[in-house]
């Protein structure tokens, strides 16, 4: 079960720290949330995050996972940035 919290996420128990942004990308519908990890944290597997990291180029990149306005979990990821900006 995934719990979307101010800060982060939960699922199963286990908390994921995390920050959200909505803004316009290319190649996404107008809508799409990111959602980014914390520090070296990773996100819940059941959000299909990305980590494009190239260890010969990058120090390291942080997970992060897009989530569509047609994703059950946009509704709520929607209130709680919409809470954050309050």
């Amino acid at each position: 079960m995934l719990k979307i919290l101010k800060h982060g996420i939960k699922e199963n128990g286990k908390y994921h720290p995390c920050y959200y942004s909505q803004s316009m990308l290319i190649g996404f519908p107008e809508g799409t949330i990111t959602i980014y990890a914390r520090g070296y944290d990773s996100l819940p597997a059941s959000l299909n995050p990305k980590n494009d990291t190239d260890a010969m180029t990058d120090y390291f990149e942080k997970d992060r996972a897009r989530i569509t306005p047609d994703n059950p979990l946009h509704a709520e990821l929607v209130k709680q940035i919409e809470r954050r900006i309050k």
